[in-house]
């Protein structure tokens, strides 16, 4: 059967359990059970804290399991990365005091303070930078004016607590983390692993992705297709009305509004946008 570790803390849980749960798996009902099996599809599920999921995956205790990339990196674990989910994104900055204009290359020998010593020692040892890293479990913007760091690598979102800390970002992002799958390193995915992931896919890619529906003129056809060129090809039948034709294609979610517009200004009339529930591509 499949071991798979699914996060039970943080900010990860609930997106994991509803993700599996649209990709057709049972999950836990009860936040208090720590495993559950569901017999169907051949798979136990493991509720575990998310900062562990690589390292048990890493062992080889557990197949596959749901957990950050920046927890992935981290862990300097036996794991590598098979899938990005699209959720739980978050973005890994440097901050030192704000009265400095801080570079990159500022970090040699400086004390950094942050809750991902892992993180911090793999983006140092790639640009070939020595610097003290000083792990704190929490609350590192205060780190500076307490005297124990010089600068610190966390988790930014709007800056604000940074900006009250007086400290100011600087440098390119150390990491764009989100939610991933992941399984062992040096493993071959067995077949009902293959199967979760091509689920996953499939919903990773439904929420990313609408059906467009909208009748165009024939003459117009080819300028249409090149606005909604679909993933291969868009669909196209005729109407009753013999000089206009159907015309369906997949578009990114996020595209679909400013789409519509160019559709409707190149002569498109009855667009309709359908939500995605899942898909194999």
């Amino acid at each position: 059967m499949l071991k798979i570790a699914v996060p039970n803390k943080g900010s990860l849980p609930d997106s994991s359990a509803e993700i599996l749960k649209e990709a057709g798996y049972r999950q836990r009902v009860d936040s208090r059970d720590l495993v559950l099996t569901d017999a169907n599809n051949g798979v136990e599920f493991y509720y575990l804290r998310p900062r562990d999921i690589a390292l048990y995956v890493g062992t080889g205790e557990l197949e596959a399991g749901i957990t950050g990339r920046d927890l992935l990196i981290d862990s300097g674990a036996d794991a590598r990365e098979i899938l990005a989910l699209d959720f739980g994104g978050s973005t890994f900055r440097f901050a030192g005091p704000a009265d400095k204009n801080w570079k990159a290359e500022d970090l040699a020998g400086k004390r950094i303070a942050t809750a991902y010593p892992g993180l911090v020692e793999n983006f140092l040892s790639k640009r070939s930078l020595t610097a003290q890293v000083v792990r704190l479990d929490g609350a590192v913007e205060s780190s500076v004016r307490l005297g124990v760091a010089d600068v610190i690598a966390d988790v930014v979102s709007t800056g604000n607590t940074l900006r009250q800390a007086g400290l100011s970002i600087f440098g390119d992002p150390i990491l764009q983390s989100e939610a991933i799958l992941i399984s062992r390193e040096s493993a071959e995915l067995p077949g009902d692993l293959e199967i979760l992931l091509r689920r996953l896919q499939g919903v990773v890619t439904a929420r990313q992705y609408v059906l467009l529906d909208y009748d165009i003129p024939k003459v117009s056809v080819n300028q249409a297709c090149a606005i909604t060129p679909g993933l291969e090809s868009p669909t196209i039948s005729p109407l009753q009305k013999e000089d206009w034709v159907a015309v369906r294609a997949m578009v990114l979610r996020k595209d679909t509004n400013r789409l519509m517009d160019e559709l409707w200004a190149l002569g498109a009339r009855g667009i309709l946008v359908t939500d995605i529930h899942a898909c194999r591509l």
